[in-house]
């Protein structure tokens, strides 16, 4: 055995000790500092479930903080966007469920249909606004404050939803989240790529374990801000069948929860930019030059190189819109079919609908750092994919996921509206995995793209423009979702699949001319 494989093992061994240790720790913790019952099989596993993720959880930052080879400033950024994913993501987890469920049961009682249609417009909206943060941090006041607005405003957005004061709070709580989110979201990826030169093979790597940062609160965020709204805060009722009902919902505990996450995010960050980051991101884009070098970039005319890739971003955005509208029925259409047509009964424990929408960031989690480790190693061979075909493989896979909801239903005996008739648990499970790795595929290498691509001078305007296509995808995903109610959740899953599927043919087919178009950056 050689001396590299021996410290691969040994590395190997030291994590897995790690986590034991940590699950050890986390399960006394539980169950007798907290007192959490373990006498039947459902708190039983509850216990353990939650040991695990926060062994799973100590265990990853661990791994982080062995890495060498990316500058700590990365790390920074990894655990800010963390916090403000955790905050977004824990928001979202329960809000179609808010949106939804009568004013009894503590929502804002909208119909599934309209409910969906708003969860899609507002999720839209998120998606819009960075294009405008974008320009502002690159004209005016620098990446760095645009992060401190962005994290304040949605701080203050998810405390007006968490105030339960009906429609209008949770109207002016979407508008601070939709504003903030527009300073905050393209800005803190533009900064992770001015970490790196131009044409360092890092970048890939870096920006999939940035992607890990984003998921870790993604996972985290559902299963903390879903428990306190359908478990820990809800009132429940006993059911002559012996099951538990919820009869009230303490959506404010859930959405308290996420802006709190917001909260401390914004503290890491601002504390210990000044150390890790120095003077990145702190300026806006034409003040990093002297005046007069500023006045001549930005009355420049872009060379016919620059706008060739500015035509691939924009080529490859319109691609990817097909991706997202089915990738993001995951907040709305796949969080309403769980909640009533898949069994989520496991030992005993019914597991909150919410819950599910941390398996996606899960198997990002699990699968982010041996996917980068892949790019990463193909790159230093010279044998790395070009980006088209990466996203073209993400589209066709997640074609393949929904290929696995057509089975829960064809189970249940296609769409039947009794909810007693459940599908089971694994199709549901096989559709997040094969969406997490054709994600993987796209959204991060995306992210590196705009990057590379993009002129100086436009870098965050045109990483807000990337986010024109989720925008335009969960609007449309909103009114797909809607049809489910309407046309059967089998057609409109079958179609999402060929949709999608045929949009990754098409970009395999054009690869060889985006490449072309890319000089030497793709």
């Amino acid at each position: 055995m050689n001396a590299t494989a021996t410290s691969q093992n040994g590395s190997m061994g030291r994590l897995l000790g790690f986590f034991v240790v940590l699950l050890a720790l986390s399960y006394g913790l539980l169950r007798f500092a907290l007192g959490m019952d373990t006498s039947t099989s459902g708190g039983s596993f509850q216990v353990w479930l939650f040991s695990s993720i926060v062994a799973f959880l100590g265990t990853v930052i661990y791994w982080l903080f062995q890495q060498k080879h990316h500058p700590r400033g990365l790390y920074l950024l990894f655990f800010t966007e963390m916090w403000e994913r955790f905050s977004y993501y824990g928001m979202r987890g329960i809000l179609t469920l808010y949106l939804s469920k009568t004013a009894i049961e503590g929502g804002l009682g909208f119909e599934k249909a309209d409910a969906t249609v708003i969860y899609g417009w507002f999720t839209g909206l998120v998606y819009l606004t960075p294009i405008i943060g974008g320009w502002i941090a690159d004209t005016y006041i620098g990446q760095r404050r645009a992060i401190l607005i962005g994290g304040v405003l949605m701080m203050f957005g998810q405390f007006s939803l968490a105030s339960g004061m009906g429609p209008a709070s949770a109207y002016l709580g979407f508008a601070l989240i939709i504003i903030g989110n527009g300073f905050f979201k393209p800005n803190i990826s533009t900064i992770v790529g001015q970490l790196y030169p131009q044409g360092d093979p890092r970048r890939d790597s870096a920006f999939t374990i940035f992607y890990m940062g984003i998921n870790l609160g993604a996972f985290l965020a559902p299963l903390v801000c879903g428990y306190f709204a359908e478990d820990l805060f809800a009132q429940k009722e006993l059911q002559p069948d012996g099951t538990m009902k919820i009869t009230h919902y303490a959506f404010g505990y859930g959405f308290l929860a996420a802006g709190i996450g917001m909260l401390l995010g914004q503290v890491i960050f601002n504390s210990l930019a000044k150390r890790y980051l120095g003077e990145t991101g702190v300026h806006p884009a034409k003040k990093n030059k002297s005046d007069a070098a500023a006045h001549a970039e930005a009355n420049r005319p872009l060379t016919k190189e620059e706008r060739d890739r500015m035509a691939v971003i924009f080529t490859i955005t319109v691609f990817v819109t097909f991706f997202w509208a089915g990738f993001e029925q995951a907040g709305s259409s796949l969080t309403l079919y769980t909640d009533e047509y898949i069994d989520r009964t496991v030992f005993g424990w019914t597991i909150p609908t919410s819950f599910f929408q941390s398996v996606n960031p899960l198997f990002i989690v699990l699968l982010g750092a041996p996917i980068a480790a892949l790019w990463l190693n193909l790159a230093k061979k010279g044998k790395d994919w070009s980006i088209p075909v990466k996203m073209g493989l993400g589209m066709l896979l997640l074609g393949v996921g929904f290929l696995f909801m057509l089975g829960a239903s064809m189970e249940r005996g296609g769409d039947i509206a009794d909810p007693t008739i459940k599908a089971g648990l694994s199709w549901l499970l096989l559709t997040y995995f094969f969406h997490t790795v054709g994600e993987l595929c796209l959204s991060p290498i995306g992210l590196s793209m705009i990057t590379k691509l993009a002129p100086v001078k436009f870098a965050s305007m045109l990483m807000g423009v990337w986010f024109l296509s989720p925008f335009v995808a969960q609007i449309i995903g909103g009114y797909i979702a809607a049809y489910v109610e309407k046309l059967g959740a089998f057609t409109v899953f079958g179609l999402i699949a060929a949709f999608v599927v045929a949009a990754g043919l098409i970009m395999f087919a054009i690869s060889r001319k985006l490449v072309t178009m890319m000089h030497g950056r793709g």
